[in-house]
């Protein structure tokens, strides 16, 4: 029994450890390619509210919350806030056949290395969808925050 205990204390630690992004603390830059292959800084958008949207074709929960961000994005675009997608696929055609289908017309970007990829690794993501809310001066305000409380908080933040 102290034997399981143990080894969940450590995995739970070890799980902490990955977690490198933590709320009020800036985040790690992004330079990843965009759909067109330019490359694109996430510190572009400084002055900006920014949710940053990690996701992928293959993943249904994802795909079903892409509706809600799109509508977020909508409502807010104009009054300063910005959806930055990270997507995790490996196949850039099936990225782009659900970024059409799903409508979506914010700033999509693509860490082809998939869950080993620099950006998941760095930025602790180990389950899709994760979204990370920034505030203004690029510190996060929220962690996988959705529906009525991501609403307010954008809000508040403009």
């Amino acid at each position: 029994m102290k034997r399981i205990i143990f080894t969940v204390v450590i995995a739970m630690a070890c799980a902490a450890v990955n977690a490198q992004v933590k709320v009020g603390e800036p985040v790690p830059e992004i330079s990843l390619p965009n759909v067109n292959d330019s490359t694109v800084n996430l510190s572009s958008f400084k002055g900006k509210v920014v949710l940053i949207d990690f996701w992928a074709s293959w993943c249904g929960p994802c795909r079903a919350s892409n509706p809600s961000v799109v509508k977020l994005y909508n409502k807010y675009k104009d009054k300063g806030f910005e959806v930055f997608g990270v997507s995790i696929d490996n196949k850039k055609n099936d990225w782009l056949k659900a970024i059409k289908h799903d409508k979506i017309k914010y700033t999509q970007v693509n860490d082809k290395g998939g869950w080993y990829g620099k950006v998941p690794e760095r930025y602790g993501i180990n389950m899709i969808p994760t979204s990370i809310l920034l505030d203004k001066e690029g510190k996060v305000v929220a962690i996988d925050a959705e529906g009525k409380q991501l609403d307010k908080l954008v809000g508040s933040l403009l």
